[in-house]
């Protein structure tokens, strides 16, 4: 049973770098991106804890939430993800306490295990911490606690972040989070766009195991997923080659700045390459604004999700902004 009218659907953004581009400019085009989309209709923009990566801007990200809210009136700025392993609790409670006393009832807090860059870089970041994923869950209690109005005896207080209301999303790519998220009651959001494997298992199990909790009485599960839609086929499959090659890098280990669109992948990727990227890329959605109806009405009826959260890598800004505007289209038409 198609339950699209319930469905929200939200902007994952990482202020992606452009090939011969800077950060400023990244900067620039997201804030761009989050105004029209708020106008749009998408319910959320999230920015994702990226390091040392050449194509990722976002790697202060509770740094670039405030620019995004701060230019904006009403659209809900978070993380997708903040991760967790990197900061201490406290810092994290009180960044994200600081950003919703600015931004009253604006503010999500989306959470990963992940390092979000490579065990070197990790290190550097970490500096003497010893917390790894394994801490994980009491990582998060202990985040949950530095909100809580219980700690107002506690010797260490969060000031500003106690007290306030800052949801708290659990973000994953397996089994791990979903599990964790379902113990605590906690909405879950799944990285189906570049890690699709155990999606379905991963919210099967969330949902037969959810229990209820204060911040959240239903299971609660965000998709996200890439689209890039336009106004013909042949354009949007060219569009997307841009995308294609930035994600080659994680094929190959490397990072790739966003590079303009060609007429072909074949002289730029291996046969091996390209069925190993359709397959991580398993939850894309590439063509005309009826292509992009069609098969998000089908993944809506096989997957049930509560909110999809769209990543859309295209070159060109404008073209960039037109997806956007496509896909707030299919989904309004598909909430009826």
């Amino acid at each position: 049973m198609l339950t699209s009218n319930k469905v929200s659907f939200s902007v994952l953004d990482l202020a992606i770098i452009k090939e011969h581009h800077d950060a400023a400019d990244a900067f620039d085009r997201s804030l761009d991106l989050a105004r029209h989309t708020e106008d749009w209709g998408y319910k959320r923009f999230w920015l994702a804890e990226h390091h040392n990566m050449v194509n990722v801007g976002s790697s202060a990200t509770a740094v670039l939430i405030g620019h995004i809210a701060g230019g904006t009136k009403s659209i809900r700025v978070g993380s997708g993800g903040i991760m967790l392993p990197n900061h201490a609790p406290l810092m994290v409670a009180e960044q994200f306490g600081t950003l919703a006393s600015l931004y009253p009832e604006r503010i999500d807090l989306g959470l990963g295990r992940a390092p979000g860059t490579d065990q070197t870089t990790a290190r550097a970041l970490r500096r003497d911490r010893l917390e790894t994923v394994e801490e994980f869950p009491r990582d998060l209690e202990e985040l949950q606690h530095y909100f809580s109005n219980e700690n107002i005896d506690g010797k260490v207080r969060a000031i500003p972040g106690e007290g306030l209301d800052v949801p708290i999303y659990l973000l994953g790519s397996s089994m791990s989070s979903a599990q964790l998220a379902a113990r605590k009651g906690l909405p879950y959001a799944f990285a189906s766009h570049f890690a699709p494997a155990q999606f379905l298992d991963a919210i099967r199990y969330y949902r037969a195991n959810f229990r209820p909790s204060v911040y959240l009485k239903e299971p609660y599960i965000i998709s996200c997923i890439n689209v890039v839609a336009a106004e013909s086929e042949e354009k949007a499959d060219k569009l997307a080659t841009s995308f294609y090659q930035m994600a080659l890098g994680i094929i190959r280990r490397k990072s790739y700045p966003l590079r303009e669109p060609v007429d072909s992948m074949d002289s730029i990727w291996s046969r091996e390459e390209a069925a190993a990227i359709q397959q991580m890329m398993a939850c894309s959605f590439v063509g005309t604004e009826k292509t992009i109806s069609d098969d998000l009405r089908r993944f809506l009826e096989m997957t049930e999700v509560d909110e999809l959260m769209i990543s859309t890598n295209i070159y060109e800004h404008q073209e960039r902004l037109k997806s956007y505007e496509i896909t707030a289209k299919v989904m309004k038409n598909l909430q009826g």
